[in-house]
């Protein structure tokens, strides 16, 4: 499938795409995230590794479109846990009424 990426044409398919990432590790996700074979990597990640080009060339919408139209599930990155309680406060004797 024919995809432009900061201007020049890409002649990309699935298969050479999830084949180019194939032992690449998965940056940690800031933003939008893309799934290939059961890994979450950053789409401006495989964007770099696919294109040859630096980041800075291209928009992240435009690899969430290509990467779409590719067949691939982009979504946002998961927000952070909440932060567990402090013990502290699980163990204070007058929260307990003890």
């Amino acid at each position: 499938m024919r995809c432009v990426i900061a201007r020049f044409p890409f002649d990309l398919t699935k298969s050479e795409v999830e084949q180019s990432l194939n032992g690449i590790a998965p940056e940690p996700v800031v933003g939008v995230a893309v799934t290939i074979n059961s890994r979450v990597y950053p789409v401006m990640q495989v964007g770099e590794v696919i294109t040859g080009q630096n980041r800075r060339d291209f928009t992240t919408g435009e690899m969430r479109r290509a990467l779409t139209r590719l067949g691939f599930a982009c979504h946002d990155a998961a927000p952070p846990a909440p932060a567990a309680p402090a013990w502290s406060a699980l163990t204070d004797e007058s929260a307990t009424g003890w």
